[in-house]
């Protein structure tokens, strides 16, 4: 009876410390960008994972860290508009394109000065 019951506290505790893990390295819930002269950017990072599950498909640019990809166009890794034409623009036309829920398609939607 005492094994049964380490085991499940062992299991319960594996799968606590890996549910933790997972959810504090989700980033923030809300990211502003700095969109430069059109203004700054509020991206939903949380809805996007969610929406998306693959961190990949963003972070394949730029990596997972504050500042990375002001940080990364400074490195001249990144193009200034790389992100918002190849990957946000291309995601939310394809899914409006598809008759899905998707996101602006305007840079003024987002832009907010």
């Amino acid at each position: 009876m005492k094994v049964r019951v380490l085991m499940v506290l062992l299991l319960m505790f594996c799968f606590m410390g890996t549910t933790a893990v997972a959810v504090q390295n989700r980033g923030n819930k809300e990211i502003k960008i700095d969109g430069g002269k059109r203004g700054s950017v509020s991206f939903f990072h949380h809805m996007h994972q969610n929406m998306i599950k693959d961190c990949s498909v963003c972070h394949s640019l730029f990596p997972k860290s504050k500042g990375a990809i002001k940080n990364t166009i400074a490195e001249k890794k990144l193009k200034k508009k790389q992100v918002m034409t190849t990957v946000c623009l291309k995601c939310h036309k394809d899914y409006k394109k598809a008759g899905k829920a998707h996101g602006p398609t305007k840079c003024s939607a987002c832009h907010v000065k």
